[in-house]
């Protein structure tokens, strides 16, 4: 468990859990100290995993409010279309799209994702999503120093409007956001490590995601 990987001298646990009542963080620690603790907790069990905060997706309002994410049943497959809905005035279509984009999003453990939103349908999905918004950084670079461009190398999803993946294109450190810590919003992830012995995730989804203390992703 990595409750901050941002932070180098933040701890971690090599058996750790955390305890979330309501949609806040109420423990942290090792597991067997938890579940003594707490025994009438409600156990899920990841295995051999890595838990640690969500990730912050820098191309958000790309992908959101520009990229169309396509409805299933228009069979034209479930990669966006990067800028689908450049031009489009139809809300309820950009709407929709920007929820299936984000309920794909929280497939690869993103728990935010980087704003301004101008379109008032996308600004309503990502609110009712629980995903935290965050502001793009100053100077036309997206959160975590991510140019806005297509210029990044590992882009992919979006045709180099952005990755659905944020480990796609960022280092782990770099693309988690916030950190698991007591008294939080219960935030974070659920990712398959990267080896035996490794406490790093790999690119390419998540096991489960959590946001507000709510199960909204695992993986079937």
């Amino acid at each position: 468990m990595l409750p901050d990987p941002a932070d180098p001298t933040a701890p971690s646990f090599a058996d750790g859990a955390v305890v979330v009542r309501g949609e806040r963080v109420e423990a942290v620690g090792p597991y067997r100290e938890l579940a003594a603790a707490h025994p009438d907790a409600r156990v899920r069990d990841w295995g051999s995993a890595v838990l640690a905060p969500g990730l912050c997706n820098p191309y958000g309002h790309r992908l959101l409010e520009r990229a169309y994410h396509p409805d299933p049943r228009e069979e034209i497959g479930v990669e966006p279309v990067a800028d689908g809905l450049a031009g489009s005035t139809d809300e309820a279509r950009c709407g929709a799209s920007a929820r299936r984009g984000l309920q794909r999003m929280l497939g690869f453990g993103v728990t935010a994702v980087a704003g301004p939103f101008a379109r008032p349908s996308v600004r309503t999905a990502v609110g009712r999503s629980g995903v935290v918004e965050v502001p793009v950084r100053p100077g036309g670079a997206d959160v975590a120093g991510v140019p806005d461009g297509t210029g990044a190398a590992g882009v992919s999803g979006a045709a180099g409007g952005g990755s659905l993946d944020p480990l796609a294109v960022l280092p782990f450190a770099e693309a988690v956001h916030g950190r698991v810590a007591v008294g939080g919003r219960a935030d974070f992830a659920v990712f398959p490590a990267a080896g035996e012995g490794r406490a790093e995730p790999v690119a390419g989804g998540c096991l489960a995601t959590v946001l507000g203390g709510r199960l909204v992703y695992r993986r079937r």
